[in-house]
């Protein structure tokens, strides 16, 4: 077989996966009935933690579970159900509600456990491919994840399966986080150490330079002194004040460009002449990435940090890039 020839092979077995797998997500939107709003109301009302099993294949399926619901307002943890049966079943409490995921509904892993669960007074909610199956019938709640086939092409190897119990995972996180009015803030305060959390938390106040770093000349002042100030503190600008303080413009490296092609000898030049009067500005507590989407829109580097209408520090593009936020 040829190069090309292989690379058509690879695609039709690819386009056929694709297509088997999205016909068996597709099965679950009309299987959807009442099991899964009484399993989204059990998820709900759960006092502890909401405990996610799964063996071979599902177990990997139930790790990510467990670790969306997590991430999205359900505090959930996984459990190896067979470690379960060696001591780790002093995890889980009365309070505690149970998922188990397995297509068969056999798996001894985890119906060995059902009677444990019961005893403890944990509600049991199930995830199977056969609702007459053991698991099915023993739970409080279950919810049918079933396919007409595999997209293995000897129906074997857990491909379709896996994947729409992936997404009726996903399904049930994201009833529960709207039922909860989780919010992108609230997702961000599990996400601190990542991109969307430093996008949601960090404020310009906590990047931003003040005191001695903040470029400052009063107005009037000779043009000389804004260039020196400006070169001294490295911001690509300076702020202009008056009297009391208060902003009344901004010089810029743009702004000095200008002044060279259009004033030549500037030398006797005040800085008010030739300043951005206002310029843009932001506030301290703005979330950092609105700062970065008006740098953006306004094609300058750098902000003046304003509060009561006088500049309290200076932001630029460099702190913005060095703390994540882009």
């Amino acid at each position: 077989m040829n190069h090309s020839a292989t690379a058509m092979a690879f695609r039709a077995s690819a386009r056929r996966t694709l297509t088997l797998e999205q016909q068996a997500i597709g099965e679950l939107i009309a299987k959807l009935d009442s099991s899964f709003d009484s399993a989204c109301q059990e998820l709900l009302a759960c006092r502890g933690r909401i405990i996610v099993t799964g063996m071979g294949k599902s177990g990997h399926i139930a790790r990510k579970m467990a670790a969306t619901l997590a991430s999205t307002g359900s505090p959930a943890f996984y459990v190896h159900p067979g470690e379960a049966s060696h001591g780790d079943l002093g995890m889980i409490t009365g309070d505690d509600v149970v998922v188990a995921l397995s297509n068969s509904g056999e798996t001894q892993e985890i119906t060995g456990l059902m009677p444990l669960f019961k005893r403890l007074g944990a509600r049991l909610i199930s995830l199977t491919g056969r609702p007459g199956s053991t698991l099915a019938r023993y739970s409080d709640v279950h919810v049918d994840v079933g396919v007409s086939r595999e997209a293995c092409p000897h129906d074997l190897a857990p491909t379709s399966s896996t994947t729409a119990a992936l997404a009726m995972g996903d399904a049930l996180a994201l009833a529960l986080l709207e039922s909860r009015g989780f919010s992108a803030e609230d997702f961000a305060l599990s996400h601190p150490g990542g991109t969307l959390g430093k996008r949601l938390l960090l404020r310009v106040r906590d990047l931003m330079h003040g005191d001695e770093r903040l470029p400052c000349v009063p107005a009037g002042s000779p043009l000389r002194e804004a260039l020196l100030e400006m070169t001294r503190q490295g911001m690509g600008f300076t702020c202009v004040v008056d009297e009391r303080g208060a902003l009344v413009g901004v010089y810029t490296d743009g702004d000095l460009r200008r002044t060279l092609d259009q004033r030549g000898d500037f030398s006797l030049l005040r800085v008010d002449d030739v300043m951005t009067r206002g310029g843009k500005t932001v506030a301290p507590d703005t979330l950092a990435a609105e700062a970065v989407r008006l740098m953006e829109d306004s094609r300058i580097s750098a902000l003046a940090v304003v509060e009561d209408g006088k500049p309290i520090g200076a932001l630029h593009m460099h702190d913005l890039l060095r703390s994540g936020v882009i």
